[in-house]
């Protein structure tokens, strides 16, 4: 992985979900854009490697913890919250309470930069057949996918209302390697996704802005040109492992992951308790 080094560190950046898959992976490679990153989760992280990191266990869905995990950051890469498709009460508090808790804790404190983990599933239930652009229609797919759709709209409010930039990125799948079929098309490596992050924390005036994040993929269903002042160049693709991926058995055509954008979230649930 390479980064540039035409931009000057932001003195503290918050990474929340620090716990998660993507926030472990982000540990790291979110360090050279900072002199200090805060990291936080609900759940256990590993202590605080020097002086560069703060460790700070937060609730999403308590305002005032959240308040006070801001205060004092630059910028906030938000990728805290349910990452999977979960009841909605699940998804209620970490994921919708969660975003409003963020963009009201960077009104109060002065953040003007938010880099929102969004996801695919704003849009999952359009077909595979289709090329989306930023300005195409949200079709939710899940109550995951429902909560994304709500974190771009409040993104877009508070840039609207208060000025406070974000890029939202609908994050494809980002894994070590694509997994299926539908993941041949969706796939993002975590180098791309640094390189991703980094164009959407230092490029200037993005108001708010939607990027579909996937690698140079050689099947896309997305179009990223009202990103392109981004400057987003993926690098890798996952040609590499289509060999691998193609010598599993072919799922029936009705299957959803053979349908859909948004693959399996289209069909799961729902989570009645009786």
């Amino acid at each position: 992985m390479t980064t540039s080094s035409s931009h000057t560190p932001l003195p503290r950046l918050l990474l929340t979900g620090a716990a998660g898959g993507l926030g472990k992976e982000l540990r790291q490679r979110l360090k050279p854009f900072c002199e200090v990153l805060r990291l936080s989760d609900i759940a256990e992280m590993a202590p605080a490697a020097d002086a560069s990191e703060e460790v700070q266990v937060c609730d999403l869905s308590d305002k005032q913890a959240v308040d006070k995990l801001v205060a004092g950051v630059d910028a906030i890469a938000h990728f805290g919250g349910v990452s999977v498709e979960r009841p909605f009460e699940e998804v209620l508090g970490a994921n919708i309470s969660g975003i409003f808790h963020i963009y009201e804790a960077a009104r109060r404190h002065g953040v003007k930069r938010v880099i929102f983990a969004s996801s695919n599933h704003v849009i999952g239930f359009h077909k595979q057949d289709e090329v989306l652009d930023a300005h195409s229609a949200k079709r939710p797919d899940s109550y995951y996918g429902l909560s994304k759709a709500y974190g771009e709209d409040m993104a877009s409010f508070y840039f609207d209302r208060y000025g406070i930039e974000t890029v939202s990125i609908r994050i494809g799948s980002s894994f070590p390697e694509a997994q299926n079929r539908r993941m041949l098309c969706t796939w993002l490596s975590f180098d791309d996704l640094t390189q991703l992050i980094e164009r959407s924390l230092f490029t200037p005036n993005v108001g708010h802005t939607i990027v579909y994040g996937a690698s140079a993929n050689k099947v896309t269903w997305w179009d990223n040109r009202f990103a392109a002042h981004l400057n987003y160049q993926p690098k890798d693709s996952s040609e590499q492992f289509r060999a691998k991926v193609e010598a599993q058995p072919m799922p029936a055509a009705d299957d959803p992951a053979m349908v859909y954008q948004g693959g399996a979230f289209v069909a799961s649930g729902p989570f009645e308790s009786n």
